[in-house]
């Protein structure tokens, strides 16, 4: 592990693998995350992203070290993990589509005593409070992963698992999302986020990992790491 958390060390995954089968995914992968930042994994598609966020979360089983404000998760199930404060915003988003947006945001407070931050979320998506009668099914792409992000803040979560939130967005979008996710460090949230768009999650984040084959091959604070010849020539665009 590296030691360049000077703070409390919210997160910390070591040597972590995870398998389909025969096929491993991801291979003894070493990651930390301080509290109060943002820590971003960057790789192509089928690198095993998506596969270390659901291991961190408890959806898939997984062989190594997962601590969460120190203590081992080994045999705590998903549930015990959302309601400790670790909270996955998945890739599909998986939005009750024929539930208003209320309903849907009111589902994500279903560990906590009461109504969840609703207010809270409204000002942060003042679309949201706009559609909150209109059916999830209806709301554009974007609003839908604003509904997803919104739904997982109802639960206040110390640590955000983000599992690429632009995906299939214009970049006009992508911008406002990801300007969302930067203002949530300033309120409190931890965030790990996963992205094929590199450029989009390290201009936001505070260190970076690029994973590779299902292995961490480079690291570093998020500034550096977009700056690096490799990483740029492989995942910035040139």
């Amino acid at each position: 592990m590296t030691g360049r958390n000077t703070g409390e060390l919210l997160l910390r995954v070591d040597d972590l693998h995870v398998s389909y089968g025969r096929v491993e995914a991801v291979r003894g992968v070493n990651l930390s995350v301080g509290a109060g930042q943002i820590v971003s994994v960057i790789g192509a598609n089928g690198a095993g992203k998506s596969t270390l966020l659901a291991a961190v979360m408890g959806a898939l089983p997984s062989r190594g070290t997962v601590e969460y404000g120190g203590r081992a998760l080994r045999h705590v199930p998903l549930e015990s993990r959302v309601a400790a404060g670790m909270t996955l915003v998945p890739e599909r988003r998986e939005l009750f589509g024929a539930m208003t947006v209320e309903d849907n945001l009111r589902l994500g407070a279903y560990t906590r005593r009461g109504a969840g931050d609703l207010d809270g979320v409204y000002a942060r998506f003042p679309r949201l409070r706009e559609r909150r009668t209109q059916h999830a099914g209806t709301l554009s792409g974007g609003e839908q992963q604003m509904l997803a992000i919104g739904r997982a803040l109802m639960a206040r979560p110390r640590l955000l698992l983000l599992d690429e939130p632009s995906l299939g967005l214009a970049p006009l979008i992508v911008r406002e999302i990801l300007r969302i996710v930067a203002e949530l460090r300033a309120s409190g949230v931890t965030v790990l986020i996963v992205e094929q768009n590199a450029r989009a999650a390290l201009a936001i984040s505070d260190y970076g990992y690029v994973l590779e084959g299902g292995q961490v091959s480079a690291e570093g604070p998020a500034s550096r790491l977009a700056d690096d010849p490799a990483v740029v020539a492989s995942y910035l665009g040139g």
